[in-house]
């Protein structure tokens, strides 16, 4: 027994060895292609499979996308609901966005900085949440897909103070699920989302050959 463990660990040994006698480089070892990938060859497969096999929600896909894509918080003025014309501007940018996806809703919670009481303060975020689902819906996106959740008033900061701070002072805009959503695998409005978004693509760059072919023969 012992003569063959040492004779595994002289095998280890030399496999370890280059030609020369010398250390096999790192990346030898390793499978083809790892000295290029940075870590994300195959994400976008693997993200696909996780959603299809029901692993990862497709409202988690969507979620993170709206984050990535758009701004979702914005602030207000001290004491006030009023949005002014920085929020204005990220309502427009969320609302351009949300009429890309009609199957899909969206929650938006109303915050408060920690002056004032505790429930004059959830009172101010409530105002806070109704006011950007009313602006939302002047923009053209249905009262049916937008709520205006309970406030979370002054219990969860951004930073943590008890006097006076804007950013505490917010509503956050977030996907909160389907229409009439029916809880399969694979959701079927999801599949229509993709598939829409893969035609309009295809339309948009059948459009742009169209018009470049245009101008190539006008030349």
């Amino acid at each position: 027994m012992r003569k063959l463990i040492a004779g595994l660990g002289t095998a280890l040994a030399v496999a370890g060895c280059g030609p020369s006698g010398g250390p096999v480089p790192n990346s030898f070892l390793r499978e083809a292609g790892a000295q290029v990938d940075g870590g994300a060859f195959g994400n976008a497969t693997m993200n696909n499979t996780l959603v299809m096999n029901g692993e990862r929600d497709y409202l988690v896909s969507l979620a993170n996308r709206f984050a990535q894509e758009v701004p979702t918080t914005l602030t207000f003025a001290f004491d006030s609901a009023e949005l002014d014309a920085t929020a204005r501007a990220v309502l427009d940018r969320q609302a351009d966005w949300i009429r890309q996806f009609p199957e899909v809703r969206f929650r938006v919670y109303g915050h408060t900085d920690a002056v004032g009481s505790a429930a004059y303060n959830r009172r101010l975020g409530q105002r806070r949440a109704n006011a950007v689902v009313a602006y939302l819906s002047a923009r053209g996106i249905g009262r049916n897909r937008l709520e205006a959740v309970v406030s979370y008033g002054e219990t969860q900061p951004l930073i943590v103070t008890q006097g006076r701070e804007r950013r505490n002072r917010r509503t956050v805009t977030e996907v909160s699920g389907f229409l009439k959503r029916n809880p399969t695998i694979m959701d079927g409005k999801y599949a229509q989302v993709v598939y829409r978004e893969y035609v309009e693509s295809a339309t948009s760059l059948s459009g742009l050959s169209t018009n470049q072919l245009a101008l190539e023969s006008q030349q």
